[in-house]
């Protein structure tokens, strides 16, 4: 299947374990990154953190509405990631209160920063990819593969 038609072509058979399952992961992952358990270069340092947020706004969608296409998925999740970071540019009292909290803080961030929608679009690009692969192997799903025989 062209990678046109995976984009744009429905996903009956996204898992909502897998993706519940994969969103946790990256949480995790996130965790440990945004508090330097690990030593990282320093573009990684800086925006590998937001790179893994947007692929849990990816991942999160995915579970929330398994029917979606890929596109529409990434689509959505990179609007909503876009929105979280242009929302900084926002400072009123009732916000910043919530910013200033650990969960709001890593769920939207505090300071706008251009080259974080560049993060941002590598984590969806990401979640698109791996998705738009495992779909295309017939090993992961046999439904989708006899579908393009018929």
């Amino acid at each position: 299947m062209p990678v046109e038609a995976r984009l744009n072509h429905p996903v009956s058979m996204r898992s909502r374990f897998v993706y519940g399952c994969c969103a946790g992961l990256v949480i995790a992952l996130g965790l440990i990154w945004r508090f330097s358990f690990v030593s990282l270069p320093g573009v990684l340092s800086k925006y590998g953190g937001d790179a893994l947020w947007s692929l849990m706004v990816f991942l999160g969608f995915g579970f929330w509405f398994p029917n979606w296409s890929t596109g529409k998925l990434a689509s959505v999740a990179l609007v909503f990631s876009f929105t979280v970071e242009t929302s900084q540019l926002y400072h009123a009292p009732w916000i910043d209160v919530i910013r200033e909290t650990r969960l709001g803080g890593l769920v939207l961030g505090s300071v706008f920063n251009w080259p974080d929608f560049l993060a941002y679009s590598v984590g969806v690009l990401v979640g698109g990819a791996a998705e738009m692969m495992l779909r295309a192997d017939p090993r992961t799903h046999p439904a989708s593969s006899s579908k393009q025989s018929s």
